[in-house]
């Protein structure tokens, strides 16, 4: 089975405001060849960003039966997965366990409609992760900070060597740039 490596984030600035903007950034990865994605809109949420990510990702493989491992920073996107709570919410006519309306239904049906025919796996890393120091020399397992990220990594997804876990949150901070770029070009625009 062809594996592809997906690394996303959404971002919104000025989120839970009437007026805000927000991105979201994705990067695919196979076989050495990587593919940059983002794009964004006004008057978001940053969860919707979130979902946007692995939208675009999805969408944008020309075929079926792969494996698909999504690197994610949103507790909200990767524990959907993880914990199973879109079964629930389709056993429960799209309610949640208290009886509320799901947000964003339209964007999980379009994900859950674009998964079918893929094997997916979702990863929760740690987010804005510092991977240099000052001088910008790579800093290692005996960093704290990273350390710490590394083993709730771990804790949570399973274990990979802190060299892999680097790699992941190398892309994982590309991807946040990648979602701050459509937020950085509306505000030069409206300058």
């Amino acid at each position: 089975m062809k594996i592809v490596s997906m690394y996303t984030d959404g971002a919104c600035s000025g989120n839970q405001n009437e007026e805000n903007v927000g991105g979201w950034g994705c990067i695919l990865e196979f076989a050495g060849r990587e593919k940059e994605l983002w794009d964004g809109e006004v008057n978001t949420t940053n969860n919707r960003m979130e979902l946007s990510a692995p939208i675009a990702g999805l969408s944008a493989l020309k075929e079926k039966g792969l494996l698909v491992r999504i690197y994610s920073d949103s507790s909200y996107l990767v524990n959907c997965f993880q914990q199973g709570w879109h079964k629930n919410w389709v056993k429960n006519g799209w309610k949640t366990s208290q009886k509320k309306p799901v947000e964003n239904r339209e964007l999980w049906e379009k994900l859950l409609s674009l998964m079918e025919g893929q094997t997916c796996e979702f990863y929760l890393v740690k987010g804005h992760l510092k991977l240099t120091d000052k001088d910008g020399s790579p800093l290692d397992e005996t960093n704290a900070a990273l350390n710490k990220a590394y083993k709730a990594f771990c804790s949570h997804n399973g274990g990979i060597s802190f060299e892999e876990f680097y790699r992941i949150a190398g892309y994982n901070n590309r991807a946040d740039d990648l979602a701050n770029e459509f937020i950085r070009r509306h505000a030069a625009q409206a300058m």
